[in-house]
């Protein structure tokens, strides 16, 4: 469209006169202004939170302790750490499921109709003779036959933390304080390393019973006691490093020297990991 000039732009122009166009103002930004810091606000600088390490609040357990005459002697403080902790009863079954998977050699092995000894040719004619068709003698519907879906050389075990171990056998220690099926025994490395001498210990512990299951653990050092009490029927013996929360469950009662609680407390808590 073609833009109309008026009479009056047309005189301007000639005069010399040029009529300014009109400027819209832009909106200037508003800059909000800079509020003013506190210098307590620059001082305090958030610090950087550590968390504190959680010590073992477990106090130590008090038990007594009998003699070889079946006296109480004293009193021993076992360590909390050991005898003192929560128990966890599903650690305590996944402990031992992974020990007694462990226990299983996986040795077992049959075979199967391709490797049994026997000929491979048609044992009969497939039709006419009024019994079921078969192609080999080796089936295993046949006396010396083969084996279906039988079992084959395979591994059993099973891996469980170490540090998860150690926490199941500490639940399974704590448990049987709680239950009252802990003794701690003391002189009994000074009797005769005899059958006799021994039976004469239990005796006086009032543990001869026909339905007995005690668990000695004994130090690494003492297999004159074990030699002594090996042939008596429910005694059994174990050491520290090779107790484990299994032999722990598996016993009536729980029957430490009083040697072995130092040794726990090296082994489990000590350096010695």
């Amino acid at each position: 469209m073609a833009k109309v000039v008026t009479t009056k732009e047309v005189k301007e122009k000639k005069e010399g006169k040029v009529t300014p166009k009109a400027t819209v103002a832009k909106p200037v930004a508003k800059v909000a202004p800079v509020k003013a810091v506190k210098k307590e606000a620059l001082k305090a600088e958030s610090p950087i939170k550590v968390k504190p390490v959680k010590e073992s609040t477990n106090a130590a357990v008090s038990i007594d302790v009998m003699g070889i005459d079946g006296k109480i002697s004293g009193k021993i403080a076992l360590p909390g750490a050991i005898f003192g902790e929560k128990v966890n009863k599903v650690l305590i079954a996944q402990a031992v499921r992974v020990y007694l998977a462990n226990q299983r050699q996986g040795n077992a092995s049959t075979k199967t109709r391709g490797e049994v000894e026997g000929s491979t040719r048609k044992i009969y004619r497939q039709k006419g003779t009024g019994r079921a068709r078969h192609g080999g003698i080796r089936a295993p519907i046949f006396v010396k036959g083969g084996i279906v879906f039988g079992p084959k050389p395979r591994d059993f075990s099973l891996s469980l933390p170490k540090k998860m171990k150690r926490k199941a056998l500490f639940s399974a220690l704590s448990s049987k304080v709680q239950d009252k099926q802990v003794t701690v025994l003391s002189g009994l490395e000074s009797i005769e390393l005899k059958t006799k001498a021994f039976v004469t210990v239990l005796t006086k512990m009032g543990a001869i019973d026909k339905k007995r299951k005690l668990l000695f653990v004994v130090a690494s050092d003492s297999e004159g006691v074990k030699r002594a009490g090996r042939n008596i029927p429910g005694i059994s013996f174990t050491s520290v490093t090779r107790l484990n929360t299994y032999e722990v469950l598996n016993t009536k009662n729980l029957v430490i020297l009083k040697d072995s609680v130092k040794e726990m407390e090296k082994h489990f808590l000590g350096g010695d990991k």
